[in-house]
């Protein structure tokens, strides 16, 4: 018969390392299965400098090492298991994972969203080194500098206007002809004369060079003639959507639309009584790394607070 923990934490962002290290501190033995990309988005981010308490700014690898090493300091315990499945339907709750089962009386979901990407290889090489899937997080690195913003809808034009601030020039590309985005996004974004489309286009390929790392332009393809083009720039926004990591979930725990957990207004407490949620796995509007580790705090006390209240009640 495998162990009940009181909670276990599934995932290793900013909420999973923050649930964990209250629920810790809490002594509540916090179990953390780390997931497939253990440290979650940070680790594939080169410089945090909008992280509170890093003036020089800190690497995200670094940043996500320091919370895994404060998390175990205070007693969680940390597996490296990816869930499969769940069954909330039975008490204690069960969890599949690819190293076995494990049960828990509470849970907190904090698997995080997987910025949608543009899926070439010269993408991924670039990643970090001048192409980036946040503008609020990145786009200071980018003053002064031609950058460019891949997408039609209401993220990417709010992207654009976001870099337009700090950038020479932003060029959004679409694939279409029309952009998705609603009438007001459309419309401040042609009123803002550092903003300008490239319609009917996709990104082929991105070009740089390997040492130091950067991008310095991009291959673009006409969706129409196929002709391809090439445009130099200092950056590379993908502003394609996010899709939240929920899979595991279907079935199990009331998800909106767009597959991110539902969550009570003001809380992190799911539909399931005894399960939570932090973090971008939740959070369809700010995905930073601060406030997903301000929802990993209100996620552990929400939980320890509903398990004292079980207690009293058994």
């Amino acid at each position: 018969m495998p162990r009940i923990h009181d909670v276990v934490v599934i995932g290793s962002g900013p909420a999973g390392y923050t649930a964990a290290i209250y629920a810790a501190r809490a002594n509540l033995q916090p179990l953390m299965l780390i997931g497939p990309q253990p440290g979650g988005q940070l680790t594939i981010t080169t410089e945090v400098e909008n992280y509170p308490g890093f003036p020089e700014g800190v690497q995200g690898p670094e940043l996500m090492e320091k919370m895994r090493e404060q998390a175990a300091r205070f007693g969680t315990e940390i597996a490296e298991a990816t869930v499969e499945g769940v069954d909330f339907s039975k008490r204690p709750f069960v969890l599949r994972t690819d190293q076995g089962e494990h049960l828990a009386k509470a849970i907190i979901v904090s698997t995080g969203a997987s910025a949608r990407l543009l899926g070439i290889p010269s993408e991924r090489r670039f990643f970090g080194f001048g192409v980036s899937a946040c503008a609020t997080c990145d786009g200071f690195f980018f003053k002064g500098k031609r950058v460019m913003v891949v997408g039609g809808g209401d993220t990417a034009l709010e992207e654009a206007n976001f870099l337009a601030r700090f950038c020479a020039e932003v060029v959004v590309v679409h694939r279409r002809d029309e952009l998705r985005a609603s009438k007001i996004m459309r419309e401040r974004s042609l009123a803002n004369p550092k903003i300008r489309f490239l319609l009917n286009e996709t990104v082929d390929e991105v070009l740089g060079q390997a040492e130091p790392p950067r991008v310095t332009a991009v291959k673009l393809r006409d969706t129409r003639t196929g002709a391809v083009s090439e445009h130099p720039i200092d950056g590379l926004f993908v502003a394609i959507g996010h899709q939240p990591n929920t899979a595991f979930l279907k079935g199990s725990l009331p998800l909106d639309a767009k597959d991110y957990v539902i969550v009570e207004p003001g809380s992190s407490r799911t539909k399931v009584p005894g399960v939570f949620a932090a973090g971008d796995v939740a959070d369809s509007v700010y995905r930073q790394a601060v406030t997903a580790a301000g929802s990993g705090c209100q996620a552990a006390i929400d939980a320890e607070r509903w398990l004292e209240a079980q207690a009293h009640c058994g």
